[in-house]
């Protein structure tokens, strides 16, 4: 907020209850007589209204709370970009019952911090930690069953974009990951799409016309091999999956993977340590872990539409 706008907001807000304050002042005794005489208007014969002031009590108590309003004003945020004597912010109050909370727990975190991620995913009580936090932070995205949804993963299964050994599941959850595919709809055409698609398909073992496949061929050693491999089994270090496989993130079908390659995708894993903490993301990597069957040193095999 700029400070002219700041001043604005501060000099109409105090304007504003200078008015209040005056109002009350000046229509808080009678204009003329003793209470009760200032008759303004009368219908019907025996209808009266009468235009007393306030009693006394009524008039003091929005006085008190105009002067409590005042006050804090003057001690929390609300005049412009004052930040008040107090210096309170709803960011500060809530890292400050993060961090009570987190000291109420901590008790019970010691105890999983000893153990590693093979023996949390074997402790009952760690696992059913571990349940409540995927349950409140994972599965609005991988599904309550964690077996993900149309451009979420399935962590069930032994098909990993990233790898899944301890060390790199607690990178995932922890610091999070941002997958690209670029689009080569500007680079290949429309046909270049089609030829590149038919490939694809025929990887995972859909038929596929065979001058598309032959061509789409060709095109992926130019443009695709980098990322995806001579053999089309993905790069765990870039994230790139396996297109030899039927396993997709966002769908095989030729429509889909039109889209996918010629438009591209983008997705993104969220960083957890700064919300979780270090203790929730070892926990939720060891949940992972108790998922499926996972192989150690993890896969190479990816779940997300390749190309």
């Amino acid at each position: 907020m700029t400070s002219g706008w700041s001043w604005f907001i501060i000099i109409l807000a105090l304007a504003n209850v200078a008015g209040v304050m005056w109002l009350l002042f000046a229509n808080g005794r009678a204009a003329s007589g003793e209470s009760g005489s200032n008759t303004t208007h009368v219908w019907d014969g025996d209808l009266t209204e009468f235009n007393n002031p306030l009693p006394r009590w009524w008039f003091w108590l929005f006085v008190l709370t105009t002067v409590w309003g005042l006050g804090y004003l003057a001690l929390y945020p609300g005049l412009g970009s004052f930040k008040g004597a107090l210096g309170w912010t709803q960011l500060r109050q809530h890292e400050a019952e993060v961090q009570d909370a987190r000291a109420v727990q901590a008790p019970r975190y010691a105890r999983f911090a000893t153990l590693s991620l093979d023996q949390l995913s074997g402790d009952p009580d760690a696992m059913g930690e571990a349940r409540s936090l995927f349950a409140n932070g994972c599965a609005g995205c991988h599904g309550s069953d964690a077996r993900g949804a149309l451009g979420f993963p399935n962590l069930t299964d032994n098909d990993w974009l990233y790898g899944n050994t301890p060390e790199l599941l607690l990178t995932t959850i922890g610091a999070g990951r941002m997958g690209v595919m670029p689009a080569w709809g500007p680079v290949l055409g429309e046909a270049g799409v089609a030829e590149v698609v038919a490939y694809v398909q025929s990887l995972s073992g859909t038929a596929s016309e065979p001058s598309l496949v032959q061509a789409g061929a060709a095109r992926y050693a130019t443009f695709c091999v980098a990322c995806h491999g001579a053999e089309a089994r993905g790069n765990p270090v870039l994230g790139a999956p396996s297109l030899a496989d039927d396993v997709w993130l966002y769908g095989g079908d030729g429509a889909t993977l039109r889209t996918s390659i010629g438009t591209g995708r983008q997705g993104q894993m969220p960083a957890h340590e700064a919300l979780l903490g270090k203790d929730r993301v070892r926990l939720m990597a060891a949940y992972v872990l108790s998922l499926g069957a996972p192989t150690a040193g993890g896969g190479s095999s990816g779940s997300t539409d390749g190309g």
